[in-house]
């Protein structure tokens, strides 16, 4: 089964503390970290995590997120941005 790794983004430090809070709830592992430095961020934290299926991620977005990355071998991808 093919695992990714997704930086999430987000408007506030507490948005990403709240974020990985959520995520150990759920039992995904997950690392709090500065934002890769060719992403912009507002707040300068994101928070990292490997699922097993991308779909999976539509279920853990919050209205704290910016931002969702899929990491690719030299890249990131943008797989969803909050456009409210």
């Amino acid at each position: 089964m093919e695992k990714n790794k997704y930086i999430v983004l987000f408007f506030t430090q507490y948005g990403a503390i709240n974020y990985s809070r959520l995520l150990e709830a759920e039992g995904i592992g997950n690392e709090m970290k500065p934002v890769p430095r060719i992403l912009s961020s507002s707040c300068g934290v994101c928070v990292e995590f490997v699922l097993d299926r991308q779909g999976d991620i539509e279920n853990l977005l919050t209205e704290d997120v910016e931002y969702v990355y899929r990491a690719e071998k030299d890249s990131y991808k943008m797989i969803y941005e909050n456009l409210d």
